[in-house]
C-alpha cells in the first residue's frame, strides 16, 4: 500500500469534514499571534505544484479545496514555501526529467502572474528580503532522485533554474539509493549516488533525506560537508513507520548541523491512525487499484475519488480522526532530544491528510500559540519557524563556495 494514496483518499479529513475546533479562528492568543506575524515562517515541503499541473490552478484566488492559495498563506503568515517537483518514482528517464521541467516552468510562472505578493527564491538572503518587502519567498524542491535521470548534469540544470533541494528517493527506489518504503536494492547509497550528494554540495543545493532508507541517510551523512534536512519526516518514536526518523538518525543530523522538518501527515503523527491503515490494508488497495484505474495519473482526480471514498471510511469508524496538538508532539520529542535549533516545519500540504485545525496554512499561527503554551521562548519558536531553515541554507551556500561551486 502506497502511503501517498492514502494520504490523498484521507484528504477528507483536512478538506471536508471541519470540527468546531477548525471553525473558531479565535483560539489563538494576541502574543502568540503578534509573534507569528513578525517571525519569518518557512514550509520545506508543499505538493501544491501538482494542482498547477493537472489543474492549472492559479494561487491567487482562495479556494474551496486544498490547503495553499495567496489569501491564506497571508493569513497563516507563511514567509517563504518550497514548493515540491514530484512524480512517482515509476515514472524515470526523460519523461521524469520533461514532467520535473514543466512542474518547474509552472512554479515560476505563477511568481510571474504575482509579483506583488510573491517572489522567486534560491538563498536564505532572499527570504529576507521577500520579508521585508512584505512578499511570500516560493522556493523548490525535487522530490525524488529517480528525476535527475541518473544525470549530474540534469541536475545542475535543476539547480540553474532555482531548485534547491533534492530528496535523494521518493515511496521507491531509484537507480543509485534506497527507500525506506521499498525493498533494499543498493545496501543504501551506490557510488554514483555519493557523486549526487557531491555535487549537490558543490551546488549548494540541500540534501534532503526524507523517504530515504535507514543506510541511505547515514550514507549521505557520511559524504556530505554541509548540513542535510529531512524535508517532511516526522519522530518513529511517537509513530513507528518507515518514513519517520529514529532518535538516534535525529541526533546525527543534529550533530552534523541539520534540521528534521516535522511532517504534519495524519499517518506519521499519529500511531492510531497509522495502525488502523495497516487494518484496512487490503480494502485500500483495492480502492487505489479503482481510482487508478478511473484517474490514471490525474492528481486532481486522484484528490476528488480519494476524498469521496474516505469520507464512507470515517462515517465507517475505520479511519480515526487526528488533532493538529500531534504535530507539537513531534516538534516537542525532537526538540528534547537535539535542542530548538535542528527543527522546524515541512507540512505535506496538498499531499497528504491534514489533522484537524491544521486543515490549510491558514492555521499556522495554532502552533506557535501551542509552542508558547508550552514555556517555549520566542527565540526558540522563531527558530523553529524558520531560522533553523535559514541557518542550513547559509551554511549549505557557505560550503558550496568553500568547495569552489556557485550556490
Amino acid at each position: 500500500m502506497h502511503w501517498v494514496f492514502l494520504s490523498i483518499l484521507a484528504a477528507v479529513v483536512g478538506m471536508s469534514v471541519r470540527t468546531s475546533l477548525a471553525r473558531s479562528g479565535n483560539d489563538v492568543s494576541p502574543r502568540a499571534r503578534n509573534l507569528h506575524f513578525r517571525s519569518v515562517v518557512i514550509d520545506t515541503h508543499d505538493d501544491t505544484t501538482q494542482r498547477l499541473v493537472w489543474d492549472n490552478f492559479d494561487l491567487g484566488h482562495r479556494d474551496a479545496i486544498g490547503s495553499i492559495d495567496i489569501p491564506r498563506m497571508r493569513e497563516g503568515g507563511l514567509s517563504a514555501i518550497f514548493m515540491s517537483i514530484w512524480m512517482p518514482g515509476s515514472v524515470t528517464g526523460p519523461l521524469a526529467v520533461k514532467r520535473a521541467l514543466d512542474q518547474i516552468d509552472a512554479v515560476r510562472e505563477q511568481v510571474r502572474r504575482h509579483p506583488g505578493d510573491l517572489m522567486l527564491a534560491t538563498t536564505a538572503e532572499d527570504i529576507r528580503r521577500a520579508h521585508a518587502a512584505g512578499k511570500i519567498a516560493v522556493l523548490m524542491g525535487v522530490e525524488g532522485g529517480h528525476m535527475i535521470d541518473s544525470d549530474l548534469g540534469v541536475l545542475r540544470m535543476y539547480a540553474a533554474l532555482g531548485v534547491r533541494y533534492l530528496t535523494l528517493t521518493h515511496s521507491v527506489n531509484d537507480e543509485w539509493a534506497d527507500s525506506s518504503t521499498d525493498k533494499p536494492a543498493h545496501n543504501g547509497l551506490t557510488d554514483f549516488g555519493k557523486q549526487v550528494v557531491r555535487e549537490l554540495n558543490r551546488l549548494g543545493m540541500i540534501v534532503d533525506i526524507s523517504h530515504v532508507s535507514d543506510k541511505t541517510f547515514y550514507d549521505a551523512l557520511a559524504v556530505s560537508q554541509a548540513p542535510m534536512i529531512a524535508s517532511h519526516s516526522s519522530c518513529r518514536a511517537l509513530c513507528d513507520v518507515p518514513r519517520n526518523m529514529t532518535d538516534d538518525m535525529i541526533r546525527a543530523l543534529a550533530a552534523k548541523g541539520g534540521v528534521i522538518q516535522i511532517n504534519y501527515y495524519t499517518g506519521f503523527i499519529s500511531q492510531e491512525y497509522a495502525d488502523a491503515s495497516k487494518a484496512i490494508r487490503d480494502e485500500l488497495r483495492a480502492k487505489e487499484d479503482e481510482v487508478n484505474k478511473q484517474c490514471g495519473e490525474n492528481a486532481s482526480c486522484q484528490l476528488k475519488e480519494g476524498e469521496r471514498i474516505v469520507r464512507e471510511l470515517t462515517a465507517a469508524g475505520k479511519l480515526p480522526r487526528v488533532s493538529y496538538e500531534k504535530i507539537v508532539e513531534h516538534i516537542d520529542h525532537a526538540v528534547k532530544l537535539v535542542g530548538a535549533d535542528h527543527v522546524g516545519l515541512g507540512s505535506d500540504f496538498d499531499g497528504a491528510s491534514m489533522p484537524d485545525g491544521m486543515e490549510d496554512v491558514s492555521h499556522l499561527p495554532r502552533i506557535t500559540d501551542a509552542l508558547l503554551k508550552k514555556g517555549y521562548s520566542q527565540n526558540d519558536i522563531q527558530k523553529i519557524l524558520g531560522g533553523n531553515t535559514l541557518r542550513v541554507m547559509q551554511e549549505v551556500e557557505a560550503a558550496a563556495k568553500r568547495i569552489g561551486g556557485q550556490p
